[in-house]
């Protein structure tokens, strides 16, 4: 298991805490954040630790990547939000 993955800070997007492994998974299509350079940097060397984990398009992507506008993002987190209580309603009806 990877040691990063317990690290915690302050998301400026999310405003609260999160661990490093939200932030690896968090972005579109099961990629990183793309903020997690610019959120890391400090910690540890983040660009070479995903150098070394992503693809050559997945880096340029995560490098490249730019805010979706507020709304979309809202929209988007609503829409998250929703799976998961849906998720979580499942398997408290199975049990």
């Amino acid at each position: 298991m990877d040691a990063k993955n317990a690290l915690e800070r302050r998301c400026p997007r999310l405003g609260g805490p999160v661990t490093f492994q939200y932030c690896k998974e968090c972005g579109e299509d099961g990629l990183p954040c793309f903020k997690v350079l610019d959120c890391w940097w400090e910690t540890f060397d983040a660009v070479a630790y995903f150098k070394a984990r992503l693809t050559e398009d997945q880096m340029s992507r995560l490098v490249h990547a730019k805010p979706k506008p507020k709304i979309s993002s809202l929209i988007d987190l609503i829409q998250q939000a929703k799976k998961t209580m849906k998720e979580v309603t499942s398997e408290r009806s199975e049990k």
